[in-house]
């Protein structure tokens, strides 16, 4: 008997067609009663492909008496409850590794696109503004700056890697000092804020990171700082951001997660010293590929083996 899979949303189509092709998927996301396909289907679901978009709830959770394993879409499993997977033995697995390079990639092109003003270039450009007003404002120069990292793991350091060869300095924050890093290490994200010019969020969004970067640590950047984030909506303080950025209180900001997605602030999108993007930290066909076929792999070995990959 085949494997009743229930997916939370999409994968790449390759990937999908693999899934379809083992086993028996049921696309909830697609469904036009979602509850109903649930309350038929409840018994015979054995594994859940979340991803970022599609929680899966400890009372979700809970509704699947047979469920084993969960496998992630994406390197942050802040979507699914790992406390009630955990409680009822329910493996969960993410995909880490694939996609660091991708993210840190992201995290330099928001840095360089506010501080080159690379978004307001293009607009200054194709709207005619050129040759209507001149040259538009001078952008300013990374070399010599410092950057600050929340959380030195897989994209913190890949990223430091890059910043590195534009001739920034790195300081960095997390749960402790790593071992072989010779970077400068702040105890507290304030410390470290005053001592960056730009603050770069790699960490992971715990209850410990929620709202992190608040009014406090903002001011503590100061006027010519910048924030990047990277890693989740939530760990920023958005509205404390707002008020920062509408009064001067720091320079710029580069984002590519918000704090309720898709939906972004309109006063976020009026701002020039704002680049948005719509978490495309790890959207690459590459990438995505990648991800995919490791949920895949995870789900072929645990119902294979009873092993997985890559286990959170």
């Amino acid at each position: 008997m085949r494997q009743k899979i229930l997916m939370m949303g999409p994968i790449p189509a390759a990937q999908m067609q693999e899934l379809e092709e083992n086993y028996t998927v049921t696309r909830l996301w697609q469904e036009d009663d979602p509850e109903q396909a649930l309350a038929a289907m409840r018994h015979d679901v054995t594994a859940i492909v979340s991803t970022a978009f599609g929680r899966v709830s400890g009372k979700l959770i809970h509704a699947l008496p047979n469920l084993e394993i969960i496998s992630h879409f994406g390197v942050g499993y802040d979507s699914i409850d790992v406390a009630a997977a955990r409680q009822r033995g329910v493996v969960v697995t993410n995909t880490p590794d694939v996609l660091t390079d991708d993210t840190a990639d992201m995290g330099m092109a928001l840095t360089l696109a506010v501080f080159r003003r690379i978004v307001e270039g293009d607009i200054y450009a194709r709207s005619g503004q050129w040759i209507k007003k001149g040259p538009m404002p001078l952008g300013r120069a990374l070399r010599g700056r410092t950057m600050g990292i929340i959380g030195m793991g897989r994209i913190g350091q890949a990223v430091a890697r890059r910043a590195a060869a534009f001739g920034l300095q790195i300081a960095y924050t997390g749960r402790s000092r790593k071992d072989g890093l010779t970077q400068a290490y702040y105890p507290d994200v304030k410390a470290l804020a005053a001592a960056a010019d730009i603050l770069m969020i790699c960490c992971a969004y715990t209850p410990e990171t929620h709202h992190l970067v608040g009014m406090p640590v903002l001011k503590a950047l100061g006027r010519e700082g910048v924030v990047v984030n990277i890693a989740r909506g939530k760990i920023i303080d958005e509205q404390a951001l707002i008020d920062a950025l509408q009064s001067g209180l720091i320079a710029g900001a580069g984002l590519d997660v918000f704090d309720n997605e898709p939906d972004v602030p309109s006063s976020l999108c009026r701002l020039d010293n704002v680049v948005l993007q719509p978490q495309q930290g790890s959207a690459t066909q590459e990438t995505r590929a990648a991800m995919a076929q490791l949920v895949v792999d995870n789900l072929r070995l645990y119902f294979e083996k009873a092993e997985v990959l890559t286990p959170v």
